[in-house]
């Protein structure tokens, strides 16, 4: 079953998130047991790789708490931590060294690593180990919102067109393309037909789809499971691969994934973006695509036939509408010019409208 790719995922993610804890004060560790319940492991890891920074910059680029490692913390040393601190943590998150990279952030960035940070005070002001609950002294950077990027009609079908035939795919693409042209098509065409995300294509089993009606079974963020629906056109592609992908005779009967490297293992998430990026260059030349771009086309399109932000959100698998009408600008230039017509300033203009 495709669970078993995200038991597999979060195991390797519990070590990861296990190995950082270990760098951490030690009283962190109450903090991570804490939110167990309420957050899924990735989003542990994530806190964990934020607060490792926000020690690191206490212990390195603060006089106050300059000559302690950032294991040595304690909870009393974070009643010492001033809104100041965190304002300056958020400027050094603009450009920073870290194993000898430069990293850098934008408001985005900046906002979510002020999140870990709020979500860590919060956890022990509530549980009576700090006097102040400082972080929430803080402003959250102001987020610009960014432009929406989507194929439109030519760019849609020229990009599946390219992964079927290569077209436009420079001589080294091509090679690769002639044996993965099946498996790359079905890709871009279930991305752009169904609007998943790529976590969750890449979690995709055979047994998953069921074609006597056209629906598959999706593990969603969360690890809740749900059916989804796709056209003939989306299937006509699946099936086509499909039919390739049992023709390989390198391959394990034991091998339930749907979408496989050439070394017939599981394809990843980096390198469904990379195929997307290739192919997306190919018909978009001044568009970055990536898959959530895709699946950004897939919504768009579904709510201009539909007209029911309510159904994209469900479809999409968003649990608070809102992040649907954030995502899909577009939609209110769509809704303003439906609004046009719908108050008649003279019943006169009315009545000879029905003439």
């Amino acid at each position: 079953m495709s669970t078993n790719y995200y038991k597999t995922r979060d195991i390797e993610n519990i070590e990861k998130l296990r190995a950082v804890i270990k760098e951490l004060p030690e009283f962190c560790g109450q903090f991570f047991t804490g939110i167990e319940s309420s957050t899924t492991v990735l989003t542990r890891l994530n806190y964990a790789l934020d607060l490792r920074l926000f020690f690191h910059f206490l212990a390195h680029e603060t006089r106050y708490f300059s000559g302690i490692l950032p294991s040595d913390f304690c909870i009393r040393d974070m009643d010492k931590v001033t809104p100041e601190h965190l304002e300056q943590f958020l400027s050094y998150l603009n450009s920073y060294t870290v194993g000898g990279r430069c990293r850098t952030n934008g408001d985005r960035g900046k906002a979510r690593k002020l999140s870990t940070v709020r979500a860590f005070f919060k956890y022990f002001f509530n549980k009576n180990l700090l006097t102040a609950n400082v972080a929430a002294k803080v402003n959250q950077p102001k987020i610009r919102e960014k432009e929406i990027i989507r194929l439109e009609g030519e760019e849609i079908s020229g990009i599946i067109e390219n992964a079927e035939t290569g077209k436009l795919l420079t001589p080294r693409q091509n090679a690769y393309n002639r044996k993965t042209a099946k498996r790359d098509a079905a890709i871009l065409t279930l991305l752009l037909g169904t609007g998943i995300r790529v976590s969750e294509l890449v979690g995709l089993n055979v047994p998953d789809f069921d074609f006597s009606n056209n629906s598959f079974t999706v593990t969603r963020k969360g690890g809740n499971r749900v059916i989804l629906y796709f056209s003939e056109e989306v299937a006509a592609a699946l099936i086509s691969y499909i039919e390739e992908r049992e023709k390989n005779k390198n391959l394990s009967p034991d091998e339930k994934s749907l979408f496989l490297s050439l070394q017939n293992q599981r394809i990843g998430v980096r390198a469904v973006q990379n195929l997307v990026k290739k192919y997306g260059k190919t018909a978009a030349p001044l568009k970055n695509i990536s898959p959530h771009k895709l699946r950004s086309t897939y919504g768009t399109n579904l709510y201009r036939a539909t007209q029911d932000i309510y159904i994209v959100a469900e479809v999409l698998g968003h649990k608070d509408v809102n992040t649907t009408k954030k995502h899909y600008a577009a939609m209110s230039e769509d809704i303003r010019k439906a609004a046009a017509d719908k108050v008649t300033l003279r019943e006169d203009s009315e009545k000879n409208d029905k003439k």
